[in-house]
C-alpha cells in the first residue's frame, strides 16, 4: 500500500455542449490576455493532501448518492484568476458540503470557475466585455 501523499481536488465538469461554450470564451480571454490552457470545471474540494488510497476511497464514499444538478452563471469576479461566479444554489451548496466533508475539508469559497489563469488588475478586467452568453450548465 502506498504511503506517499499528494494533492487531490475533486472537480465539477461542464456537460459537453456547455464545456464548448466556456472554452471558446476561455480561448478568446487567452488568445487577447495570455495565461495557461485550462479544463473548465467548477472546483467543489479544494486540493487536500493524501494518500491515492485514501483519496478514491473518499471519492466513492462522497459520490454515493449524488446527481447531475444545474448551475446558473451570475457574474465576474477577479483575484489570482478572472472567475466567473455561480448561484449558490442549494444543490450547489449541498453539493460542495457533501463532497467536503467526507474530504475532511471545510468549504470557504463561492463556487466559481477561472475563465482566464492569470492575475488580473480591475482596469485590465473592466476592459473584458462578455460577448458570449454561458447560461445553464
Amino acid at each position: 500500500m502506498a504511503t506517499q501523499e499528494h494533492a487531490y481536488s475533486v472537480w465539477a465538469i461542464p456537460p459537453e455542449n456547455a464545456r464548448m461554450r466556456v472554452r471558446k470564451l476561455m480561448d478568446s480571454l487567452r488568445s487577447e490576455f495570455g495565461g495557461p490552457e485550462l479544463e473548465p470545471h467548477i472546483t467543489v474540494v479544494r486540493a487536500v493532501t493524501m494518500t491515492l488510497e485514501d483519496a478514491l476511497e473518499k471519492f466513492r464514499s462522497a459520490c454515493k448518492g449524488l446527481k447531475v444538478y444545474n448551475v446558473q452563471a451570475r457574474g465576474v469576479s477577479t483575484g489570482t484568476c478572472l472567475y466567473l461566479l455561480f448561484d449558490s444554489s442549494p444543490q450547489v451548496v449541498g453539493t460542495s458540503d457533501h463532497c467536503s466533508g467526507h474530504f475532511g475539508y471545510n468549504r470557504t469559497a463561492r463556487k466559481s470557475l477561472c475563465i482566464l489563469g492569470i492575475p488580473f488588475k480591475w482596469y485590465t478586467s473592466n476592459r473584458i466585455i462578455l460577448k458570449s452568453e454561458v447560461g445553464s450548465f
